[in-house]
């Protein structure tokens, strides 16, 4: 037996229901995995409202770190005792789990199982957007909403770090002040003033050659705005709620856009794509270009507050889930 959050119905935080649960040997191509840590993301939200559909009942949750306890028939690329860590294996919010070895990476030795917990989805997800999705260079000016979030605290050094001019939104003082801590050249309140024409002033008019943007519903469409001819949006998420359906002419009338609306599960789907894009954030995390924080723990027990406290933006930057 274990303990796991079970989602029997969809909606608020309140449905994250602790269970213990029976837990079989792993299978054929599957090890067993005592979990050190468990990441929180808005793509937990977006399963447990229905957003995203899966079946119920289910286990949320994408992304971990832990020990390998056994091994499933067939398996020799893992052995006992390997840290490990995955962020895109389905069913993350347990203390003990199995897991497909094709989810997995081992983790350095320099890396704690905590951080490797906190920054593989987040972390990853920076990786292809900032190298993949739109492969930034010197001298890219960049907007990331969200700055003070998980992805936006390591998207704003690794942005800095490959040579951009990194501009950032964010709701308050203490989270401007995260921001620039890590990378932001300038950080707009959002509350407070209108993104789109902040960036026309701090970019001389010039604007902005990527809009990275996990906001969704309330950044639409003036992100479109902060844009130079030809430049890209980059929908990766929606916190404030999806984007309404729009017609694609408006990309022509805004300056002949890109737009795009990627997800990491298609940049990681094959063992080849996941271990380079894996291999890259732990490259940038040991060079320390790229820190990692955790702002946030709460037992897994606790994970309806954490969900509560995720929606409401009481969290900054990493928020972990421990068993």
């Amino acid at each position: 037996m274990t303990q796991a959050i079970v989602i029997r119905s969809l909606g608020g935080p309140e449905v994250l229901k602790v269970e213990e649960i029976e837990l079989s040997p792993p299978g054929p191509g599957e090890v067993r995995i005592r979990q050190a840590a468990i990441g929180l993301n808005f793509i937990d939200v977006y399963f447990r409202t229905g957003l995203y559909k899966t079946d119920l009942p289910f286990i949320p949750g994408k992304e971990g770190a832990g020990t390998v306890t056994a091994l499933g028939e067939g398996v020799t690329e893992f052995a006992l005792g390997d840290r490990v860590a995955y962020a895109s294996a389905d069913g993350a919010y347990a203390a003990e789990r199995n897991v497909a070895i094709s989810h997995l990476v081992k983790v350095p030795d320099e890396i704690s199982l905590e951080t490797a917990a906190a920054m593989m989805l987040k972390g990853m997800t920076a990786q292809y957007l900032l190298l993949q999705t739109f492969p930034i260079k010197p001298g890219h000016v960049v907007l990331f909403h969200a700055a003070a979030g998980g992805v936006g605290l390591i998207a704003g050094q690794w942005a800095k770090a490959l040579g951009a001019t990194v501009i950032g939104t964010a709701g308050s003082k203490a989270k401007i002040d995260l921001a620039l801590a890590h990378g932001y050249d300038h950080v707009i309140d959002y509350t407070k003033e209108d993104f789109a024409e902040r960036v026309l002033e701090l970019t001389g008019g010039k604007k902005c050659d990527v809009v990275y943007d996990s906001v969704g519903k309330d950044t639409f469409p003036k992100s479109l705005d902060c844009l130079k001819p030809r430049g890209m949006w980059v929908s990766f998420g929606n916190s404030s709620g999806p984007v309404d359906a729009f017609s694609i002419g408006l990309l022509a009338q805004k300056g002949s856009l890109f737009a795009t609306r990627p997800t990491l599960f298609h940049y990681v789907a094959t063992r080849a794509e996941l271990d380079a894009c894996a291999n890259s954030l732990f490259d940038v995390v040991r060079s320390n270009k790229v820190r990692i924080n955790i702002n946030q723990t709460y037992p897994l027990a606790e994970a309806g507050r954490a969900h509560a406290d995720l929606e409401t933006r009481k969290t900054s930057g990493t928020t972990l889930l421990v068993p």
